[in-house]
Protein backbone atom coordinates (compact mmCIF):
# COMPACT_ATOMS: atom_id res chain seq x y z
CA UNK A 1 0.00 0.00 0.00
CA UNK A 2 1.56 3.06 -0.94
CA UNK A 3 -0.93 5.87 -1.09
CA UNK A 4 -4.35 6.02 1.16
CA UNK A 5 -7.13 8.15 1.56
CA UNK A 6 -9.09 9.06 4.93
CA UNK A 7 -12.39 10.52 4.69
CA UNK A 8 -13.36 11.75 8.59
CA UNK A 9 -9.43 12.12 9.64
CA UNK A 10 -10.65 14.55 12.48
CA UNK A 11 -12.38 12.35 14.12
CA UNK A 12 -11.13 9.22 16.99
CA UNK A 13 -10.84 6.12 14.61
CA UNK A 14 -10.33 8.75 11.44
CA UNK A 15 -7.54 10.41 13.36
CA UNK A 16 -5.96 7.08 14.38
CA UNK A 17 -6.03 5.40 10.85
CA UNK A 18 -4.23 8.28 9.68
CA UNK A 19 -1.58 7.65 12.14
CA UNK A 20 -1.18 3.90 12.01
CA UNK A 21 -0.55 4.37 8.25
CA UNK A 22 1.86 7.13 8.81
CA UNK A 23 4.06 4.44 10.43
CA UNK A 24 3.81 2.25 8.32
CA UNK A 25 5.22 4.77 6.03
CA UNK A 26 2.04 4.84 3.77
CA UNK A 27 1.32 8.05 2.29
CA UNK A 28 -1.48 9.48 3.47
CA UNK A 29 -4.39 12.37 2.93
CA UNK A 30 -6.63 13.06 5.42
CA UNK A 31 -9.86 14.45 4.87
CA UNK A 32 -12.62 16.36 7.23
CA UNK A 33 -14.88 18.45 7.56
CA UNK A 34 -13.78 20.45 9.55
CA UNK A 35 -10.50 21.33 7.76
CA UNK A 36 -11.46 20.75 4.59
CA UNK A 37 -15.08 21.46 4.55
CA UNK A 38 -16.17 17.78 3.24
CA UNK A 39 -19.88 17.77 4.31
CA UNK A 40 -21.14 13.89 3.92
CA UNK A 41 -24.30 15.56 3.52
CA UNK A 42 -23.78 17.65 0.53
CA UNK A 43 -22.67 16.44 -2.67
CA UNK A 44 -21.40 19.60 -3.92
CA UNK A 45 -18.76 19.56 -1.53
CA UNK A 46 -18.18 15.85 -1.66
CA UNK A 47 -17.40 16.54 -5.54
CA UNK A 48 -15.74 19.67 -5.12
CA UNK A 49 -13.20 18.31 -2.45
CA UNK A 50 -12.61 14.62 -4.31
CA UNK A 51 -12.47 16.63 -7.61
CA UNK A 52 -9.41 18.36 -6.68
CA UNK A 53 -7.24 15.41 -5.67
CA UNK A 54 -5.11 13.39 -8.48
CA UNK A 55 -4.97 9.85 -7.06
CA UNK A 56 -4.59 6.61 -7.32
CA UNK A 57 -5.43 5.53 -4.14
CA UNK A 58 -4.71 1.56 -2.96
CA UNK A 59 -7.00 2.43 0.39
CA UNK A 60 -10.14 4.85 0.62
CA UNK A 61 -11.39 4.36 3.82
CA UNK A 62 -14.73 6.58 4.91
CA UNK A 63 -14.12 6.68 8.84
CA UNK A 64 -17.18 9.17 9.34
CA UNK A 65 -20.41 8.20 11.21
CA UNK A 66 -22.73 9.51 14.46
CA UNK A 67 -25.19 7.57 16.49
CA UNK A 68 -26.39 11.12 17.90
CA UNK A 69 -27.50 13.77 15.37
CA UNK A 70 -28.75 17.25 16.28
CA UNK A 71 -29.13 15.59 19.70
CA UNK A 72 -31.44 12.87 18.77
CA UNK A 73 -30.52 9.93 20.14
CA UNK A 74 -31.60 6.16 19.23
CA UNK A 75 -34.51 5.47 19.36
CA UNK A 76 -35.82 2.94 22.62
CA UNK A 77 -39.48 2.42 20.77
CA UNK A 78 -41.41 2.66 17.73
CA UNK A 79 -43.08 5.63 19.71
CA UNK A 80 -39.87 7.73 19.71
CA UNK A 81 -39.48 7.03 15.88
CA UNK A 82 -39.49 11.15 13.94
CA UNK A 83 -39.06 11.20 10.19
CA UNK A 84 -36.26 14.22 10.26
CA UNK A 85 -34.02 12.30 13.00
CA UNK A 86 -34.25 8.72 10.35
CA UNK A 87 -33.53 11.45 7.23
CA UNK A 88 -30.77 12.86 8.93
CA UNK A 89 -28.83 9.58 9.91
CA UNK A 90 -29.29 8.17 6.41
CA UNK A 91 -27.79 10.93 5.23
CA UNK A 92 -24.50 10.60 7.20
CA UNK A 93 -24.21 7.12 7.45
CA UNK A 94 -26.02 5.76 4.48
CA UNK A 95 -25.80 8.59 1.40
CA UNK A 96 -22.87 10.23 2.24
CA UNK A 97 -20.24 7.31 2.18
CA UNK A 98 -22.07 6.10 -1.03
CA UNK A 99 -21.90 8.76 -2.36
CA UNK A 100 -17.99 9.47 -0.95
CA UNK A 101 -17.79 6.20 -3.56
CA UNK A 102 -19.24 7.48 -6.34
CA UNK A 103 -17.41 10.23 -6.49
CA UNK A 104 -13.62 8.17 -5.74
CA UNK A 105 -14.03 5.66 -8.31
CA UNK A 106 -11.97 7.71 -10.73
CA UNK A 107 -9.28 7.55 -7.84
CA UNK A 108 -8.81 4.03 -7.75
CA UNK A 109 -6.70 2.17 -9.67
CA UNK A 110 -7.37 -0.23 -12.23
CA UNK A 111 -3.79 -1.95 -12.66
CA UNK A 112 -3.41 -3.42 -9.06
CA UNK A 113 -5.50 -4.17 -5.84
CA UNK A 114 -7.65 -1.52 -4.13
CA UNK A 115 -9.99 -1.02 -1.21
CA UNK A 116 -13.03 1.07 -0.53
CA UNK A 117 -13.93 0.71 2.62
CA UNK A 118 -16.72 2.40 4.76
CA UNK A 119 -17.46 1.69 8.34
CA UNK A 120 -20.76 0.35 9.49
CA UNK A 121 -22.03 -1.39 12.34
CA UNK A 122 -22.84 -4.82 13.80
CA UNK A 123 -26.48 -3.10 14.84
CA UNK A 124 -27.20 -3.09 10.82
CA UNK A 125 -27.20 -6.44 10.51
CA UNK A 126 -31.03 -7.49 10.17
CA UNK A 127 -30.32 -11.07 10.96
CA UNK A 128 -28.31 -10.27 14.09
CA UNK A 129 -31.01 -7.68 15.68
CA UNK A 130 -32.72 -10.01 18.06
CA UNK A 131 -33.22 -6.54 20.54
CA UNK A 132 -35.06 -4.15 18.29
CA UNK A 133 -34.75 -0.12 18.68
CA UNK A 134 -32.22 2.15 17.44
CA UNK A 135 -33.94 1.97 14.34
CA UNK A 136 -33.09 5.19 12.87
CA UNK A 137 -29.37 4.18 13.27
CA UNK A 138 -29.70 0.46 12.50
CA UNK A 139 -31.53 1.12 9.31
CA UNK A 140 -29.38 3.78 8.12
CA UNK A 141 -26.13 1.32 8.42
CA UNK A 142 -28.33 -2.08 6.83
CA UNK A 143 -28.91 0.66 4.14
CA UNK A 144 -24.89 1.82 3.45
CA UNK A 145 -24.11 -2.22 3.53
CA UNK A 146 -26.26 -2.62 0.75
CA UNK A 147 -25.55 0.56 -1.26
CA UNK A 148 -21.97 -0.80 -0.76
CA UNK A 149 -22.70 -4.41 -1.92
CA UNK A 150 -24.52 -3.28 -4.73
CA UNK A 151 -21.10 -0.56 -5.90
CA UNK A 152 -19.10 -3.53 -5.09
CA UNK A 153 -20.25 -5.27 -8.29
CA UNK A 154 -20.44 -2.74 -10.42
CA UNK A 155 -16.83 -0.86 -9.47
CA UNK A 156 -15.85 -4.71 -9.95
CA UNK A 157 -16.67 -4.72 -13.76
CA UNK A 158 -14.20 -1.61 -14.55
CA UNK A 159 -11.37 -2.48 -11.25
CA UNK A 160 -11.27 -5.79 -11.15
CA UNK A 161 -8.94 -6.12 -8.66
CA UNK A 162 -11.11 -3.43 -6.55
CA UNK A 163 -12.48 -4.47 -3.16
CA UNK A 164 -15.36 -2.63 -1.39
CA UNK A 165 -16.69 -3.50 2.03
CA UNK A 166 -18.08 -1.99 5.16
CA UNK A 167 -16.06 -2.67 8.48
CA UNK A 168 -17.49 -3.09 12.05
CA UNK A 169 -14.99 -1.45 14.64
CA UNK A 170 -16.40 -2.66 17.74
CA UNK A 171 -17.54 -0.62 20.97
CA UNK A 172 -14.51 2.30 20.46
CA UNK A 173 -13.99 4.43 22.76
CA UNK A 174 -14.86 7.84 21.11
CA UNK A 175 -17.31 10.57 21.38
CA UNK A 176 -20.15 8.47 19.52
CA UNK A 177 -19.85 5.83 21.78
CA UNK A 178 -19.54 7.77 24.97
CA UNK A 179 -23.00 7.24 26.38
CA UNK A 180 -23.61 4.30 24.62
CA UNK A 181 -20.82 1.17 25.98
CA UNK A 182 -22.87 0.06 28.77
CA UNK A 183 -21.04 -3.16 29.46
CA UNK A 184 -19.82 -4.30 25.94
CA UNK A 185 -16.44 -4.67 26.00
CA UNK A 186 -14.14 -1.02 24.68
CA UNK A 187 -11.02 -0.55 22.52
CA UNK A 188 -9.06 2.55 21.98
CA UNK A 189 -9.19 4.22 18.81
CA UNK A 190 -5.23 3.01 18.05
CA UNK A 191 -6.39 -0.27 19.14
CA UNK A 192 -9.40 -0.55 16.60
CA UNK A 193 -7.24 1.35 14.11
CA UNK A 194 -5.20 -1.33 13.68
CA UNK A 195 -7.43 -4.39 13.97
CA UNK A 196 -9.48 -2.70 10.57
CA UNK A 197 -6.04 -2.24 8.86
CA UNK A 198 -5.15 -5.78 9.83
CA UNK A 199 -8.76 -6.91 8.51
CA UNK A 200 -8.33 -4.95 5.18
CA UNK A 201 -4.67 -6.21 4.58
CA UNK A 202 -6.01 -9.40 4.68
CA UNK A 203 -9.02 -8.58 1.80
CA UNK A 204 -9.59 -10.93 -1.29
CA UNK A 205 -10.97 -9.54 -4.07
CA UNK A 206 -14.02 -12.05 -3.27
CA UNK A 207 -14.52 -10.61 -0.16
CA UNK A 208 -15.95 -7.63 -2.25
CA UNK A 209 -19.09 -6.50 -1.11
CA UNK A 210 -18.44 -8.01 2.10
CA UNK A 211 -19.24 -6.83 5.80
CA UNK A 212 -16.86 -7.42 8.24
CA UNK A 213 -16.13 -6.87 11.91
CA UNK A 214 -13.15 -6.12 13.59
CA UNK A 215 -11.72 -9.54 13.74
CA UNK A 216 -12.11 -10.15 9.83
CA UNK A 217 -15.43 -12.49 10.45
CA UNK A 218 -18.29 -12.11 7.77
CA UNK A 219 -21.13 -10.20 9.45
CA UNK A 220 -24.47 -11.85 8.08
CA UNK A 221 -27.19 -9.06 6.46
Amino acid sequence: MENALVIGASGGIGRAVCAALDARGVAVTGLSRRADGLDLTDESSIERVLGALEGPFDLIFVTTGALVIDGAAPEKSLSALDPAALSAQFALNATGPALVLKHAVRLMPRDRRAVFAALSARVGSIGDNRLGGWYSYRAAKAALNQLIHGAAIEVGRTHRQAICVTLHPGTVQTDLTAKYASRHKTVTPDEAAQNLLRVIDGLATADTGGFFDWAGKEIPW
